[in-house]
């Protein structure tokens, strides 16, 4: 049986889009916003009669168009049906007034990738609390989380919210995008008229672990380009506060992290030595790469692909938060002095005078952790740990798929 996802229960069920009737429908969505038969979503709705009169677009951008991190995207008027299509990564992050008064109910249909710092949930805040203002309803047309329930990572200390960190989460939260509507209500006291449209059959402990082997991936943002990004990505986005490259520029983005100057075979070895239990459920494979755009481009680079797929992954034993801690670490212990940090001057997602990295951990811990010489795989869990299970009791009775 297909594992049927929001957007393809709306469309399968009048009973569902019946009290859409007569209202005035804006979508927000991107390239992965596709029924089960990959048409798009906004042309789905139309043909079943729906009144859209707006759509919005996250970071990327609704086309999925601007490849590389952090480039913003315009309004523009969608070339087939006229109406207006405004861009939540670009003027604005938060809708506008004016943008708010063009429907009455949003439907979000966004794929997501279960990691706090993917800026699809902080756009789900920002339409819930704009919703609230403005006295409109938000629909959650749910999709899998990719990466599925397990949790992992600190979570954000109070004043590090920023635009990829919504809120005090762990970094890999374990929800949906329809259940993490419900934690920032309850989180918030929002007063929103909000419903989720669930899917059908979704088994997060099932075949895929997360995401149904019946339905083909595709991209939510250009670098999102498989389930094994989706899965190491909790931790590979770390390297977007680093001087080491993700791999962005090359096929497999947010994979792998590696640079000219390192000898990734030694920092492998080093990792084991390290923590070896933190290498559970995965694969590490040194590789060689050339960036043809971002962090040294045009240059070889030597590197350590994550590898969580296949017969080396278990879901439940892999820790891809842990896995490029250990990376960092490796590296801090092999060379004392390499610059791993990006400085100060480097504007993380409209952050000032910040590090970077301190910006996706929400906070300082994991950078110090790193950074001190004496501090071993134990004091990282002390910092990890406590959060992780504080979470899990957290969200449990949040969780609409068991």
């Amino acid at each position: 049986m297909t594992t049927l996802f929001g957007i393809d229960r709306l469309l399968a069920d009048p009973a569902l889009r019946k009290p859409l009737e007569g209202k005035r429908v804006a979508l927000l969505a991107h390239p992965a916003s596709v029924t089960a038969d990959l048409t798009h979503s906004v042309d789905a709705l139309v043909a079943a009669g729906i009144d859209v009169t707006a759509v919005f677009g996250p970071q990327h951008g609704v086309r999925g168009d601007l490849q590389d991190n952090m480039m913003e995207s315009p309004d523009f008027t969608d070339p087939t049906y006229g109406m207006p299509v405004f861009s939540l990564y670009g003027e604005v992050r938060r809708p506008s007034g004016q943008s708010m008064h063009t429907f009455d109910v949003m439907l979000v249909d966004l794929q997501d990738l279960g990691c706090r710092i993917y800026t699809y949930v902080t756009t789900l805040l920002y339409v819930l609390e704009a919703a609230a203002q403005h006295g409109k309803a938000v629909w959650v047309l749910d999709r899998p989380n990719p990466a599925g329930r397990p949790v992992e990572g600190t979570r954000l200390l109070p004043g590090w919210e920023s635009f990829v960190g919504a809120g005090p989460m762990v970094m890999r939260h374990g929800l949906t995008m329809g259940e993490m509507g419900h934690w920032f209500i309850r989180h918030l006291g929002l007063d929103v008229d909000y419903r989720v449209i669930e899917m059908e059959g979704w088994q997060p402990e099932g075949p895929g672990f997360g995401w149904p082997t019946d339905r083909v991936w595709i991209n939510p943002s250009p670098n999102a380009v498989n389930v094994n990004m989706a899965r190491a990505y909790a931790g590979t986005v770390m390297v977007e506060g680093a001087t080491l490259s993700e791999g962005r520029g090359t096929t497999r983005p947010l994979e792998l992290f590696g640079a000219p100057d390192i000898d990734a075979k030694a920092v492998i070895a080093e990792m084991r030595r390290i923590a070896p239990e933190w290498l559970a459920g995965c694969k590490l494979r040194n590789i060689w790469f050339e960036p043809t755009f971002h962090k040294h481009m045009k240059q070889l680079n030597n590197g350590v692909h994550i590898h969580a797929e296949g017969e080396w992954y278990d879901h439940a034993a892999f820790r891809p938060w842990r896995v490029q801690a250990l990376g960092f670490k490796a590296i801090r212990s092999l060379y004392p002095d390499y610059p791993i940090w990006r400085g100060k001057d480097f504007k993380y997602e409209y952050t000032e005078d910040v590090l970077a990295i301190d910006v996706i951990n929400g906070g300082p811990g994991l950078r110090e952790w790193v950074d001190d010489a004496g501090a071993g795989a134990g004091d990282l869990d002390a910092l990890a740990l406590p959060d992780e299970a504080a979470w899990r009791a957290e969200i449990e009775e949040l969780l609409l798929y068991r």
